[in-house]
């Protein structure tokens, strides 16, 4: 399609391309826009139909879309901004340099700017900076035949219709009421009598990670925003909780992977500033992994005494890590979900244990025969690697799935105790559990 496209434009066949446009939905041209070359991009973006430009322009990378701006009049940019909800508009004005930001604030209404403002002083990553103030709000004392006028004459602009909200004089939330229920009731009834007073809701100071958490809770599509005295003051809908949701579990990755969280995309990060997020974990592990290189020294003696001990150090080591990660990996996806909760932690503790007793066991007996018939070492030597494969396995799993839920009660974020720093911990314990084992049981 990318070919076909850029040979229709080297011929200049713009009759044909927007038509072809004209057939495809938003994410499918974006995708498009975003191969195109700059130039091409901005051609391609001119022979959208005014519907499509907005939707389309919303989905593009920030770089297509500033070069867009850049490149366009102010009555092209405000043709642009006025098909635009305010939400999106505020995400694109947050990935804008200074004097893209001027000339998209002055092609904007007054009340559009008041309302950006807002949003943009609300702290970063909070649920201000999502919501949209473009939703139905409904009177208690309307009929439902009022409700209907309502929503035909004022919905067009709203970004959803399918829940209204029920507010006061002075914008408190009372309730909300479905579409489904106003279109099933009597004409004459009246909105108080059909609406829902059970409302979930967040605050605008919420964190963005626990509004994800409500959302995937209840298994809503919408939600309404209240500032500190229960006035509604947006919603939030479930579009931009997935990206929210979706940005989180991102972070979450990096952190497991021993890199400091990176917002922007991997091929647009320069390499200056994927070594920075790097090297700050690697420098730390580096720097405590001598802790291994200690505990092995200060058993030198039984290393001498017993040279074979040295070839099973990487295998336990590596069994070690790999079953802490594994249990690392379960908690803090289970806690991210909702499933664990820091009270859960005797429960986690056990589980751990057991099925670390029998994981052990499991592999410990495989092993003992493996060492036995393939590496033909002694009895002892075998006996010392499998004892310590069971130890040092349940004590990974049970570090594992406890360390995560100490992070959560610290007030620290739980993927920083996976894989590098467990893996640190783990090796360290196996060690020690390996040279003590091996320096009772082994005649030296």
């Amino acid at each position: 399609m990318i070919t076909d496209l850029k040979e229709l434009l080297h011929e200049k066949n713009y009759t044909y391309i927007k038509s072809m446009l004209n057939d495809m939905n938003s994410v499918e041209i974006s995708e498009l826009l975003n191969e195109l070359d700059s130039q091409d991009s901005i051609i391609t973006f001119r022979l959208l139909s005014k519907d499509q430009a907005a939707e389309v322009f919303t989905e593009l990378d920030s770089e297509k879309q500033m070069n867009i701006v850049e490149s366009s009049t102010d009555q092209e940019v405000n043709r642009i901004l006025n098909e635009m909800y305010v939400d999106d508009m505020v995400d694109f004005i947050e990935e804008m340099p200074a004097n893209a930001v001027k000339k998209i604030l002055r092609n904007t209404s007054a009340e559009d700017r008041a309302f950006i403002n807002q949003i943009l002083n609300y702290p970063e990553k909070s649920a201000g900076t999502i919501m949209t103030p473009e939703y139905v709000v409904l009177k208690q004392s309307m009929t439902v035949r009022q409700a209907l006028e309502y929503i035909n004459h004022n919905g067009v602009d709203k970004v959803t219709i399918y829940t209204c909200y029920v507010t006061d004089a002075e914008k408190r939330l009372l309730g909300f009421v479905s579409l489904r229920m106003i279109l099933t009731s009597d004409l004459d009834a009246k909105i108080s009598d059909i609406m829902d007073e059970d409302v979930i809701y967040v605050h605008t100071l919420d964190d963005q990670e626990y509004v994800s958490e409500i959302f995937i809770k209840y298994g809503y599509s919408v939600i309404p925003v209240v500032d500190e005295e229960t006035r509604m003051v947006g919603i939030i809908t479930v579009d931009d909780i997935i990206d929210v949701i979706e940005a989180e579990d991102t972070e979450d990755f990096q952190k497991m992977a021993g890199i400091a969280p990176i917002e922007e995309k991997y091929l647009s990060t320069d390499v200056i500033t994927l070594s920075k997020h790097r090297i700050i974990w690697l420098l730390i592990l580096m720097v405590t992994s001598t802790i291994t290189g200690s505990i092995i020294e200060s058993y030198s003696e039984v290393l001498a005494a017993v040279v074979v001990l040295n070839t099973f150090i990487p295998m336990l080591m590596g069994t070690g890590g790999n079953a802490g990660n594994q249990s690392s990996t379960l908690i803090i996806r289970g806690m991210a979900t909702g499933g664990i909760e820091l009270s859960d932690w005797r429960r986690v503790v056990k589980k751990e244990f057991v099925v670390a007793l029998v994981v052990g066991v499991l592999l410990a007996t495989v092993n003992f025969i493996r060492i036995m018939v393939m590496d033909k070492v002694g009895f002892t030597v075998a006996l010392v690697v499998s004892m310590t494969m069971v130890l040092t396995i349940i004590s990974a799993m049970v570090v594992g799935g406890l360390l995560p839920i100490l992070a959560k009660k610290l007030k620290f974020d739980p993927a920083i105790m996976a894989a590098p720093l467990i893996t640190t911990i783990i090796d360290a314990s196996c060690l020690i559990i390996y040279f003590n084992i091996a320096s009772k049981i082994l005649t030296l």
